[in-house]
């Protein structure tokens, strides 16, 4: 680099703001990635923004810099995830069937929640709920993946593969439910049947039924 660029103020001026921007984005992921985590490890009523200042390592005072609020941060949190999941639908091996491909993404899901990476947020929590339907990018990801699943739903209805007689809005509902399932984590506590028997056990019941 020539001399003159590296004494031009300018220049310098421009390279500090390109730092501190790095340095942000750096810590705003950070952030959701420690919110990540204790939601998984705790639930969304037993974290607070000191306890996740407290796993970055930042005052509280930073941390307000980059979130609001621990909905504003829920609400990110759930981008990541919700980005994750439609990417992980996009990667189904294409021969895969439409029902195929609906069991292939709800055992992504259950394996993901085994491995800590999926976020236990309350349904009943009026306003994580209010932030979240307030959340843009939240509402345009919750739509765009809610879309793919029900073209999936009506394809493998119309193959036999889902029952025909079940409004497909109905079977999407019940897909999200099954996605946060209980049984999976009293299951797991319990100690009797291990990750993969569990996941294979909770992906039969919902497409098979308990006949």
């Amino acid at each position: 680099m020539p001399v003159t660029e590296l004494s031009d103020p300018t220049t310098a001026e421009a390279a500090r703001i390109r730092f501190r921007d790095r340095q942000f984005a750096a810590r705003e992921q950070a952030i959701v990635e420690a919110t990540h985590r204790l939601l998984a490890q705790h639930g969304y009523d037993a974290m607070s923004m000191d306890d996740i200042a407290a796993e970055v390592g930042i005052a509280k005072g930073s941390l307000y810099r980059h979130f609001p609020s621990k909905e504003a941060l829920a609400a990110s949190v759930m981008v990541e995830l919700l980005e994750r999941s439609r990417t992980a639908l996009r990667t189904t091996p294409a021969h895969f069937s439409p029902g195929q491909r609906l069991r292939w993404l709800l055992r992504w899901t259950f394996e993901q929640r085994l491995a800590g990476s999926v976020p236990h947020l309350p349904a009943t929590n009026s306003a994580l709920q209010t932030a979240l339907l307030a959340h843009k990018v939240y509402v345009d990801q919750l739509f765009a993946l809610s879309e793919s699943l029900g073209e999936l739903i009506g394809q493998a209805q119309a193959l036999g593969e889902l029952r025909a007689d079940l409004p497909p809005t109905f079977v999407l509902y019940s897909f999200y439910a099954r996605a946060c399932d209980p049984t999976l984590d009293f299951m797991r506590a319990g100690g009797t049947l291990n990750d993969d028997q569990l996941v294979e056990y909770l992906v039969s019941a919902c497409f098979d039924g308990l006949k």
